[in-house]
């Protein structure tokens, strides 16, 4: 502490001096507080000046993210790892997704001290989901959850607890030693031609509903793969798959890559039938009267295929409410799952059905692998091989009476 006598005019004062703020060793700058009349007065002004510099500087402490207090339960976990990890380095629509998960999981589980959660306390967790973890839209009534979404929120815990073992606040992974439920193998059952072209030819809703599922089935596209396509993404007879439409209640509509990919160079390119081409045309001219309608707001930047009157993106939402009610109406039935993508089932079941190879039906979805294809269109290739044995005993046969088997010499 720095205190000194002052003299002026004939009057003595005390006053003290501190280092000013970005004063160094080498340019020493000084502030100074003057005009105490004792030199205990001037201590005391000193010390009141430092105490509110110490609390200013713990304020600060306090409410920086950097030095804040670490995650001691499961949801300050959960609130760190999507503050620090998901909110920043995902897709929106993960996002929303992993948000929607964690927000299923018990209270009291949430409360809980992440050093005394057991695998056996997430297992019994697994246990309430798989019996009431969801709940009806309009009664709220709980009712089951699927095995998959089951198994999809043991993955979202199990990558929290991950980024804290990263983060040195827990010893070990206790999703890992729990047992999450196990989904059933998913089957691409797809429909039949005349119910593809029933639901088709009885389309409603937006105007361009019918050409969407034709080029959904046509292409084997994704919901939001279709709704994203531009003209410029339609050359010589086929369509280069680039990026997606994602609807989120965060963003709203989006524009991303396409799913399992990182960037554009990941593309795929596949062939439109000639079928479908000649519908394309017909669905242009109708776009080219609503552009000429609206021809002062009509959105020509976006250069979609599939749009509202104005040039504007189609919710993906409303399109799969609208194919839903469809097959409702019609009573064509479905698996569980979304109806759009029903569309998508039927073109590889009813490739491979034709013999298409297993590794061209997969690059034409976009699968990341030959096994995911394999997984879901099982049904379809077992019966592929069922024609491959028949096939294999017409050449036996062939084969025999072309050359008859030598009896043995007894």
């Amino acid at each position: 502490m720095s205190v000194h006598k002052r003299k002026r005019n004939g009057k003595t004062t005390w006053e003290y001096k501190y280092d000013a703020e970005g004063s160094t060793r080498g340019e020493r700058r000084m502030n100074r507080e003057y005009g105490f009349s004792t030199r205990q007065a001037a201590i005391d002004a000193e010390n009141a000046r430092r105490k509110t510099e110490e609390e200013k500087s713990e304020r600060a402490a306090a409410g920086s993210p950097v030095v804040a207090a670490l995650p001691k339960t499961l949801d300050s976990l959960l609130q760190e790892w999507f503050a620090q990890h998901v909110d920043v380095k995902l897709a929106p629509k993960t996002r929303q997704r992993y948000h929607e998960q964690a927000a299923m999981l018990d209270p009291a589980l949430l409360k809980m001290a992440l050093p005394d959660i057991r695998p056996m306390h997430l297992s019994r967790e697994w246990n309430r989901l798989l019996a009431s973890g969801g709940h009806h839209r309009k009664t709220k009534a709980p009712r089951p959850l699927s095995r998959k979404t089951v198994r999809n929120i043991a993955g979202v815990l199990s990558s929290a607890f991950k980024y804290a073992l990263a983060s040195d606040l827990v010893d070990k992974n206790p999703v890992l030693g729990s047992s999450p439920p196990v989904p059933r193998k998913p089957k691409g059952v797809g429909m039949t031609t005349s119910q593809v072209d029933t639901l088709i030819g009885a389309a409603s809703g937006p105007w361009c509903m019918a050409m969407i599922m034709e080029m959904a089935v046509a292409l084997g596209a994704r919901r939001g793969e279709v709704l994203a396509l531009r003209w410029s993404d339609l050359r010589n007879g086929r369509a280069t798959i680039s990026r997606s439409l994602s609807q989120t209640k965060e963003e709203g509509l989006i524009f991303k890559a396409v799913k399992g990919h990182e960037d554009d160079e990941q593309e795929r390119t596949v062939g439109i039938p000639e079928e479908t081409l000649v519908k394309l045309e017909e669905h242009r001219k109708r776009q080219n009267e609503f552009r000429q309608q609206f021809i002062e707001t009509y959105r020509t930047d976006l250069d979609l295929v599939f749009c509202d009157p104005t040039g504007a993106p189609l919710r993906p939402d409303s399109i799969s409410a609208t194919v839903s009610a469809l097959f409702k109406r019609l009573k064509i039935p479905r698996p569980k799952g979304g109806a759009l993508h029903l569309l998508r089932h039927t073109l590889a079941s009813q490739m491979l059905d034709a013999g298409v190879p297993l590794t061209a039906v997969s690059a034409r979805l976009g699968h990341s692998s030959i096994r995911t294809t394999s997984e879901i269109y099982a049904h379809a290739i077992h019966g592929q091989d069922d024609a491959a044995t028949k096939k294999w005993e017409e050449y036996q046969r062939l084969a025999r009476l072309a050359n008859p088997p030598v009896k043995a010499v007894q």
